[in-house]
């Protein structure tokens, strides 16, 4: 079973940053978006050095439960492990865009935003989730973020009634018709022939984790390739042994696994012990 420790393991061994020029002659695949997707799902499924298609999406299907689109999260779900969000940003300290769908600490099956194929991909209720966030310049990957829901969002009954608030409030405006909907609201027939109506759309984000976790790393230069990982210390504890001590065995100045206090997304007067993994290409 594929996991996070594996996919480190992975890019360790077959550093790439140049993605969209990696991908251009194997997938025919020219936009930055879809390339660091591509890389993600391979480097998950120890599929990068695999050119033929045909087993490639073997190697999918043997790694992944769901694999799912643009509008509804989540990207990918490691069969019986940890679903995972891709996002493409372009400046080191860009905030990241979540559109419809707020933060997520955990992705659970009962959430409306999910599609049906997502939800009954496994016998599921709820799953740790990763945000993979690309800093991509040019054709080059200069950043990657691994980070774990719970070490980033909070949970989401917090989300939940902001939602909820203005939901309701929206429908007590008076001799207006309201239908059904996943989004905050829709109001119709506004007009007097009843033509008109208003979708009313959440459009949600949170800050780059550069800026959220600002004081564990007092340099953030790129040389030209870095990844940074963010896990709670349990879920680190909770892979297999192999896997650990082989990443822990790695001598090398451009890798490494620290142990770090981070501020709790639901108190910040509170601390979780967590692992920081590291890793850069210098030039």
């Amino acid at each position: 079973m594929t996991n996070i420790l594996e996919a480190i393991k992975t890019i360790i061994e077959n550093p790439i940053s140049d993605i969209v020029s990696y991908y251009q002659g194997k997938n025919r695949i020219n936009s930055v978006g879809d390339a660091l997707e591509c890389f993600i799902k391979d480097i998950f499924s120890e599929a990068l050095n695999e050119n033929d298609l045909s087993l490639k999406n073997q190697r999918y299907s043997e790694a992944f439960s769901y694999i799912g689109n643009q509008n509804n999260p989540p990207d990918i779900i490691l069969k019986n492990s940890d679903a995972i969000e891709v996002k493409k940003i372009e400046s080191l300290k860009s905030r990241i865009a979540l559109n419809s769908s707020y933060p997520k600490s955990k992705l659970y099956s009962d959430e409306p935003m999910i599609t049906n194929s997502c939800r009954n991909c496994e016998d599921w209720q709820e799953k740790d989730i990763i945000y993979a966030i690309g800093v991509v310049k040019g054709k080059k990957l200069q950043l990657l973020w691994l980070v774990y829901g719970d070490c980033y969002a909070a949970d989401r009954e917090i989300y939940k009634r902001i939602r909820n608030k203005i939901n309701s409030g929206i429908t007590e405006i008076p001799d207006v018709e309201f239908s059904e909907t996943k989004e905050l609201g829709r109001v119709n027939k506004v007009d007097p022939l009843g033509i008109t109506y208003l979708r009313i759309r959440g459009m949600w984000g949170i800050q780059n984790p550069v800026v959220v976790y600002d004081y564990l790393f007092e340099n953030t230069d790129i040389d030209t390739f870095k990844l940074i990982v963010v896990m709670k210390e349990e879920k680190y504890l909770s892979f297999p042994s192999e896997i650990r001590m082989l990443l822990e065995r790695i001598s090398d100045k451009k890798f490494t696994i620290r142990n770090e206090n981070i501020k709790s997304p639901n108190n910040p007067a509170q601390l979780i012990p967590a692992k920081i993994i590291s890793y850069r290409i210098s030039t």
